[in-house]
């Protein structure tokens, strides 16, 4: 793609303003006096205590290990949801420096690296504005395509066939159509963003919550970016639930909406048709759509804590993580002590590398081959040759460990 030229005839043009009225994204909000209003905030309000609740009942040391593999399973499903199918196990080869010979899967998997990245770096605090802002939502589309090969930093037009090359972070400088959907000219996005900033950056904690499906639809539906709108929207909705609450990166939704993807586009469709009747909200897009769309959000949610809920009860856990390590010391893959090591890990949180040599009963020499075996399988992790060790959950062995987080 490198010697395709970008038609930049319109991109270097003042985008087309059409002057369309801001109201035309209204409602932003579910409606104190809507019918929905009720049931979605009791579903709200469980949301947040599922949530405070798992996160609670996770040992300190174990939040980092489930996150980072959570941030695999949100990139996995987020690119699933864009039609890339692209292995865990590939992307974790690629977090580690190995790619496909093949360029197509090579591409993916740098996608991949990208969209985690992104996500870490959201987690790890580096989103300093509202999530709602438009500099953020800028700064996460430019920090995903800048680490994108050349090749996918391109789109085509559909109906000129025109290559477009898609700048980091620029708002699209055309018109675009998704499904039946037009979205506004290319020079109101401005406009329409700030206004999405101005409405969603002022609420309270509970409001934000209910608002989590309708600034993710209200995003898509400006359209603001040539490329990338879904998956930036998710981040987004990442970034929102990371601190309204306060989730620590361990669990997240875009498994549910990857899982749902029929029901997950067909709702997002219909909160684009506008209103049906006087009974319909007051704004011009169906405040009824957005609320089927809202409870469809918040009980997805819901469902994905109660998943990981079950796949993180302590005892299944261990007594999964028990039966791998037997199984690969009886073909020879571990060392026998490797056992006793997992074992205090697991019933511990975590465990110093100069109390191994005790437990066990050997030598300092041999305490490290032990621990060095686990290490190299990728179960124990630390933060330094010397620091304490920590249980991981590699993707290699998440159909073992965490059986239904990825497809078998």
């Amino acid at each position: 793609m490198r010697n395709n030229k970008p038609d930049i005839k319109a991109d270097i043009l003042k985008a087309k303003d059409r002057r369309e009225s801001v109201s035309l994204q209204e409602p932003l909000l579910i409606s104190e006096t809507s019918v929905h209003r009720k049931g979605l905030t009791d579903l709200a309000m469980e949301l947040v205590a599922k949530s405070a609740g798992f996160s609670r009942s996770l040992p300190p040391s174990i939040h980092e290990a489930l996150a980072t593999l959570v941030r695999s399973m949100n990139c996995y499903y987020s690119n699933l949801i864009e039609g890339h199918d692209t292995h865990p196990v590939d992307i974790e080869r690629a977090l580690q420096g190995h790619y496909s010979a093949d360029k197509k899967k090579r591409n993916l998997q740098k996608e991949a690296k990208a969209h985690i990245a992104v996500q870490q770096w959201i987690d790890k605090g580096g989103l300093k504005e509202n999530p709602f802002s438009v500099d953020a939502i800028c700064e996460i589309h430019r920090r995903f395509y800048d680490l994108l090969p050349e090749e996918l930093m391109w789109v085509k037009d559909p109906e000129t066939d025109e290559k477009i090359k898609v700048v980091p972070g620029q708002f699209r400088h055309r018109d675009v159509k998704v499904g039946i959907h037009i979205a506004i000219s290319p020079g109101a996005v401005p406009r329409f963003l700030a206004r999405f900033e101005s409405v969603y950056e002022r609420l309270g904690k509970a409001e934000t919550i209910l608002a989590l499906a309708a600034s993710h639809h209200r995003l898509l539906w400006v359209h603001p970016f040539l490329d990338g709108n879904g998956r930036v929207a998710r981040l987004m909705s990442h970034a929102v639930t990371l601190h309204v609450l306060e989730t620590n990166g361990v669990w997240s939704i875009a498994r549910g909406l990857a899982r749902y993807v029929d029901q997950y586009k067909q709702l997002l469709a219909q909160c684009d048709l506008t209103r049906r009747n006087d009974l319909d909200g007051r704004g011009n897009l169906s405040e009824e759509a957005l609320a089927e769309f809202t409870r469809f959000f918040l009980e997805t949610c819901i469902d994905q804590i109660n998943f990981m809920e079950k796949l993180m009860q302590p005892d299944l856990l261990r007594t999964r993580v028990l039966l791998w390590a037997r199984e690969e010391i009886e073909l020879g893959h571990l060392p026998p002590q490797s056992i006793q090591i997992l074992e205090s890990v697991l019933y511990r949180g975590e465990l110093a590398r100069g109390e191994i040599a005790g437990m066990l009963n050997v030598t300092d020499r041999h305490a490290r081959r032990f621990t060095n075996a686990l290490i190299q399988i990728g179960v124990l992790t630390s933060d330094s040759p010397k620091a304490v060790l920590k249980l991981a959950f590699p993707a290699t062995l998440a159909s073992r460990f965490m059986p239904g987080l990825f497809p078998g």
